[in-house]
């Protein structure tokens, strides 16, 4: 194994165990009945050397988590391959956050010419990975319960993206939300949501940014740094952590290398780009998470 490929494994074996451990605490407080507790993988962390089976638990929710993270991330790869653009295999990131992970990327280390090219590699991992979080987020749901109030309860509090909305109407009719406990396979759904909809913000250099570029070209950047400062209000009114998200993306994401063959994208291109929208929107929850009291 080479060295590039070693970095590869390396980090993507960190994130499972992440995920392991965040699914894990997901998992004993389903279990439990009990609403979700930060201190609850903290504890499982603390004592893997005398019980490490306990990470068995968080199989259902990093599994699913990595699968819908590994059908966006190689939905971008096999659209640069496809248009003979040089990008590596993803990259994981693991980190002890929320859902266990900062995601992945691929790096794109040759130019994107042409607009077709740069429309499927931005189209292609928000499609791929909304295709695995459909079973998911129904499975999951099945296998969810009602616990009266569990959802406005515990360290952190959900929000619930439109989709969720549906498919918890379909599964539990006349129940509120907030009686609904979500099964760590749901979990799973819900932050492969929140991924998704994160990287089709139409800004800069995310996948909604490349899409964005698709349709308007050189107005990308007035567009971009309009959808930057549409993340204030939402910051002010909704959730502080779009403020962050707005400082970070206007200092690093306003930009987009221009792209000199703006040939037609063709009706079914089109078509899907009007599909991503329609993702952006299911997918998105203005309060993704919120400190509970």
């Amino acid at each position: 194994m080479n060295r590039r490929l070693a970095i590869h494994a390396v980090l993507f074996l960190a994130t499972v165990f992440t995920t392991l451990l965040v699914g894990a605490g997901f998992a004993a407080d389903f279990q439990a009945n009990e609403p979700v507790s930060l201190d609850r993988a903290w504890g499982i962390f603390l004592n893997l050397g005398h019980h490490p089976s306990m990470l068995l638990a968080g199989i259902p929710y990093s599994f699913t988590l990595l699968l819908i993270l590994l059908a966006h991330e190689f939905g971008h790869y096999f659209a640069c391959k496809r248009h003979g653009i040089d990008a590596t295999l993803p990259y994981f990131l693991p980190a002890p956050t929320l859902i266990g992970t900062l995601g992945a990327f691929i790096w794109i280390r040759s130019p994107i010419y042409s607009r077709r090219a740069l429309f499927d590699v931005g189209v292609a991992g928000p499609i791929a990975g909304f295709v695995l979080i459909i079973p998911a987020l129904a499975g999951g749901m099945l296998m969810s319960k009602i616990v009266p109030g569990v959802a406005l309860h515990g360290d952190l509090i959900f929000g619930t993206p439109l989709i969720m909305h549906l498919f918890q109407a379909l599964v539990f009719p006349g129940a509120r939300a907030s009686d609904i406990y979500l099964h760590p396979v749901a979990r799973a759904a819900w932050a492969g949501l929140l991924a998704t909809a994160l990287n089709l913000l139409p800004i800069g250099q995310l996948d909604g940014g490349h899409i964005l570029y698709s349709f308007f070209g050189e107005k990308h950047r007035l567009l971009s740094r309009i959808f930057i400062f549409a993340l204030v209000p939402l910051g002010v009114f909704y959730s502080w952590s779009w403020l962050a998200w707005a400082a970070v993306l206007f200092f690093v994401a306003r930009r987009h290398p221009t792209i000199f063959d703006m040939g037609s994208l063709g009706r079914t291109r089109v078509l899907l780009g009007w599909a991503s929208l329609a993702i952006f929107i299911l997918s998105f929850t203005p309060v993704p998470a919120r400190v509970g009291g």
